[in-house]
C-alpha cells in the first residue's frame, strides 16, 4: 500500500514538473543570467538556458558584461541580439534551396558596434530620426536636446537608446521565444523631459515572425519615437547591392524635405514620381532619375505617409535570386526607407570599407521626423497618464519568381 501510494505521488509529481517546465525554465534562465552578468572570470563559451535560446558573453563595457543571445524558432531561422543596445547581430533565414543565411548587416564582436556608427540593427530612441535644431516646446516650455547631426537632433542623440546597456529576460510561449528588454531613460537624458521606462519585447515566432513591441511609460510629458534599425540584404551576401530587390511600399503619400533631410512639412503624392512603390518595383528602376529630392539624400532616405489597412501592412520586399520575401506590418503612422547611403563613410577603414553603399536598406517603421515641431504631423508627444504602444511584424517567407 505504501509503494502504491509513493508511486502515485511520484506520477502526480512528474505530471505537475512537466505542466510547470516553462516557468521552471525562466527561473533557471535568470539565475544563469545572474551568475553570467556578475562573474569576473571563467565565463562558459555558451550557456544554453533552453532548447530554442543560448546566452554568450559579448564583450565588456565599464566593467559590466554584454551578452549575445541567440534565439531559434522551429523552422531554422535564428536571431542574436545583444542587451548592448538591444541591437539584432544576426538574423538567419533559409533560401529557396534551404541555405540559412544571415540578412542583416552586423560584426562578430562588441568593438565593433562601438566604433563605428549606423545604428546598425539597433533599438532607436527615445526619438528616431530628425529633430530639427534639437528643439521642440511642450506645455510652453522649450527644449534643447544635444546635437549630433549637422546642427539636428539624430536617433536619440550622442547617447541614445542604441548605446545603453539593457536589463534582459528570456521569455518562451508555445509557438514563440523571446527576449525582453528594459531600460530607464532618465530625467533630461540628452535633454528630454522625464523618467521614461522602456520595454522592449523581441519575439521569434514558428510562424516566422520576428515581433517587436515597445511599451513606455512616463512621469512627465515628453516625446517618444521608438524604432528598430536593422539593415537588411535578403540575399544572404552583404557585398551584394540591394538595387535589384522588389519593393512595395502601402503608400500614396511621402513627405518632401530641406536640405537638412528634415521634412518640409507637408505631403506630397508618390504618383509619377521616383517614389511610387505603391506595386512591387525594383529599387533600381528609378533611382538615378534627375529628382531633387532625391539628389538631396543621395537616394532614398525619405518617410512613406502609410495608407490604412486592417492588416496594418506597410511594406514588402521580394528578392528573386535567394526567394526570400518580407512582410513589414506595423501601428505606427509612418516608415522610413534608407538605402544606406552612407554605409561606406560608415565604416571606412584604413583601407576601404567594410560595407558599401546601398548593400542594404532599413524600413523604420516610426512616428514622422520632426513631428514635435509640425502640429499637422500624428503627435509623438506621451503624457503620465498614457502608456506608449507600438508594434512592428519582420515575416519571413519563399516566394517563387
Amino acid at each position: 500500500m505504501k509503494k502504491l501510494i509513493l508511486l502515485c505521488f511520484f506520477i502526480g509529481f512528474i505530471s505537475c514538473k512537466k505542466k510547470n517546465i516553462q516557468s521552471n525554465n525562466i527561473n533557471s534562465t535568470l539565475k544563469k543570467l545572474q551568475l553570467l552578468m556578475t562573474q569576473n572570470n571563467n565565463i562558459a563559451p555558451k550557456d544554453t538556458l533552453s532548447k530554442n535560446i543560448e546566452a554568450h558573453p559579448f564583450g565588456k563595457i565599464n566593467s559590466k558584461q554584454i551578452l549575445l543571445f541567440t534565439l531559434k524558432n522551429s523552422n531554422g531561422i535564428s536571431a542574436k541580439i545583444t542587451n548592448y543596445g538591444g541591437i539584432i547581430t544576426s538574423l538567419k533565414v533559409p533560401n529557396k534551396n534551404g541555405i540559412t543565411e544571415n540578412i542583416v548587416l552586423g560584426f562578430d564582436n562588441l568593438d565593433e558596434y562601438i566604433k563605428y556608427p549606423g545604428y546598425f540593427g539597433a533599438i532607436v530612441g527615445r526619438f528616431c530620426n530628425r529633430i530639427a535644431k534639437g528643439k521642440f516646446t511642450l506645455n510652453a516650455k522649450e527644449y534643447q536636446l544635444s546635437i549630433n547631426e549637422n546642427g539636428n537632433h539624430i536617433h536619440g542623440g550622442v547617447n541614445g537608446f542604441n548605446k545603453a546597456i539593457w536589463d534582459t529576460k528570456p521569455i518562451e510561449g508555445e509557438d514563440f521565444v523571446g527576449l525582453e528588454l528594459s531600460y530607464l531613460s532618465k530625467n533630461m537624458e540628452e535633454g528630454y523631459p522625464g523618467n521614461l521606462t522602456v520595454k522592449v519585447i523581441y519575439k521569434l515566432t514558428n510562424a516566422n515572425e520576428l515581433k517587436v513591441e515597445y511599451f513606455a511609460t512616463t512621469d512627465k510629458t515628453t516625446i517618444v519615437n521608438l524604432t528598430q534599425h536593422s539593415y537588411f540584404n535578403l540575399t544572404g551576401n552583404s557585398n551584394s547591392s540591394v538595387l535589384n530587390h522588389n519593393l512595395k511600399i502601402n503608400a500614396d503619400y511621402f513627405l518632401p524635405i530641406n536640405e537638412h533631410l528634415i521634412p518640409k512639412g507637408n505631403l506630397k503624392p508618390v504618383k509619377n514620381t521616383p517614389f511610387d512603390f505603391s506595386k512591387l518595383t525594383k529599387i533600381e528602376e528609378n533611382i538615378n532619375e534627375e529628382n531633387i529630392q532625391l539628389q538631396l539624400a543621395s537616394g532614398y532616405d525619405h518617410t512613406f505617409v502609410l495608407n490604412k489597412t486592417t492588416n496594418n501592412i506597410a511594406a514588402i520586399v521580394f528578392d528573386e535570386e535567394s526567394g526570400r520575401k518580407m512582410e513589414v506590418y506595423t501601428t505606427k503612422p509612418g516608415v522610413q526607407l534608407y538605402l544606406g547611403n552612407f554605409l561606406n563613410k560608415a565604416t571606412k577603414q584604413e583601407i576601404g570599407s567594410i560595407f558599401e553603399n546601398q548593400h542594404a536598406f532599413c524600413l523604420e517603421t516610426q512616428f514622422f521626423p520632426n513631428s514635435p515641431n509640425e502640429p499637422t504631423f500624428p503627435s509623438s508627444v506621451l503624457s503620465p497618464e498614457q502608456e506608449y504602444y507600438q508594434a512592428t511584424i519582420f515575416k519571413f517567407s519563399i516566394k517563387n519568381n
